[in-house]
């Protein structure tokens, strides 16, 4: 198994990996199949199923399809033309993506959402098909939209995703306790062992200037969060608050007047002004998803502005870490709140970023392992309910709470010698079981929970 860094952290647009992103990499594959298909297609359908369905609206699946069927993908998307090449379909009933021929598609008639039982295989499918002039099918695709961009096709979820099958590198740890046993006989750091399996994929310079870039997109997105304010779209009138918080705490830094827990809400403002950004549309990193974006950056953020010693020089050091424990999960259990609830995204997020800021503060391997476990540990059973389908409530304030356990787990962590009752294995066993008995209502269908428990305004 091999899950490069740049798989786990990857730069796109909000709200949703699984429901934004996820549909418009599905679209572009598509795509790609039809300019190598020998059949002449005239036209487009899509369907919406499960989860997808359920709070594709909310989460904008619907605008990610249409896009992403125009040509548009999540790392190089633009706003601006995003918008105008929205309200030009609307009006020509086609798409025109590059390298074909205009398809004609019309959103009212041909973007179905089908709200009956979801797809065998996922909680988050789609089909897409293309038509000829007479409007029968000539090409036909179910994609499943796994969680953090991550898309496989149907035949690829039969066949254990082929996709990211077992790549020749020097540490294939499938497990922690592998990845603890390779720690030891090598005598290397999970970051240096990480490393080793990225550079059989990457050279050093791409590995070095990518990871940098990650960095750059998150910091950046804290920053923007920070000086933006107003209301978000999608009609919840949820207001940004980041910008605010981190002002007072600004103008009250240095005075001496403020009790030692306010440091949790600095973490908090950092994680909030990520995902105020990820409700709003933004350009955000999965980390490991869009719906849990807020708790690795704000977790990186802290440790530089508030740790005496940080330097970043070392933010690859934390990121290969993160990404080695969020592979583990990724593969025995699963990050996705369609499959498992939000155990699966910010507790897996608050995992990596624990085990992150362990390894920079010069944690070794054991209590690395350990601090991941006690973050994931007590997400144990989370639910993604989120109200009205929209990635804002409690998603925001979740992140923030999210990186104040990552850093008290990561600070538990060290204060031992890495010895501790339940390994990280098992606790990522624990949570798959949980995400396979929980209701569906409580896995990213806004059909339960917070979600029907709404103010009558």
């Amino acid at each position: 198994m091999f899950l490069s860094v740049f798989d786990m952290f990857k730069i796109g647009i909000g709200p949703s990996s699984s429901h934004t992103m996820g549909p418009m990499v599905a679209a572009a594959r598509f795509l790609d199949r039809l300019r190598n298909s020998p059949f002449k297609a005239n036209g487009l359908r899509a369907s919406l199923h499960g989860s997808l369905a359920f709070t594709g609206v909310g989460h904008a699946t619907d605008r990610a399809v249409i896009l992403g069927l125009a040509g548009f993908q999540p790392d190089t998307y633009d706003a601006e033309k995003a918008e105008a090449e929205l309200a030009k379909i609307k009006e020509s009933q086609q798409v025109t993506p590059p390298d074909l021929s205009p398809l004609a598609f019309d959103p009212a008639r041909d973007l179905h959402f089908d709200y009956g039982p979801p797809l065998p295989g996922h909680p988050n499918g789609l089909i897409l098909m293309a038509t000829d002039a007479q409007g029968d099918v000539i090409l036909r695709e179910t994609y499943f939209s796994i969680g953090g961009g991550f898309v496989v096709t149907e035949d690829e979820m039969q066949a254990g995703n082929a996709r990211n099958a077992q790549a020749d590198i020097p540490f294939p740890f499938e497990s922690a306790d592998a990845m603890l046993r390779m720690a030891r006989e090598s005598g290397k750091s999970i970051a240096a062992m990480k490393r080793a399996n990225e550079l059989k994929m990457n050279s050093s310079s791409d590995l070095d200037s990518g990871i940098a870039r990650i960095w750059q997109v998150m910091n950046a997105c804290i920053d923007r969060g920070l000086s933006t304010d107003g209301t978000l779209p999608g009609g919840l009138k949820v207001r940004r608050r980041a910008k605010a918080i981190h002002e007072a705490l600004r103008a009250e830094y240095g005075l001496n007047i403020t009790a030692p827990h306010v440091i949790n809400d600095w973490m908090s403002c950092y994680a909030m002004a990520v995902n105020e950004e990820n409700a709003a549309g933004g350009q955000v990193v999965t980390a490991p998803t869009n719906g849990a974006a807020g708790v690795m950056p704000a977790v990186i953020r802290y440790w530089l502005d508030h740790v005496p010693g940080a330097s970043t020089r070392r933010i690859d050091e934390f990121l290969l870490t993160a990404a080695a424990i969020g592979g583990l999960i990724k593969h025995n259990a699963s990050i996705s709140g369609a499959e498992c609830g939000c155990q699966a995204e910010v507790g897996s997020a608050a995992a990596m970023a624990a085990a992150g800021l362990c390894a920079v503060l010069g944690g070794s391997p054991e209590q690395i392992e350990n601090a991941a476990e006690i973050a994931l540990e007590h997400h144990l059973g989370m639910t993604c309910d989120p109200v009205k389908g929209l990635v804002q409530v409690p998603c925001i304030e979740r992140n923030g709470l999210g990186a104040i356990k990552a850093i008290s787990a990561a600070s538990l962590a060290l204060r031992g010698d890495g010895t501790h009752f339940m390994p990280l294995d098992n606790c990522i066993e624990a949570m798959r079981q949980t995400g396979a008995d929980m209701s569906e209502k409580y896995k990213e269908t806004a059909l339960g929970g917070l979600a029907v428990n709404v103010p009558n305004c």
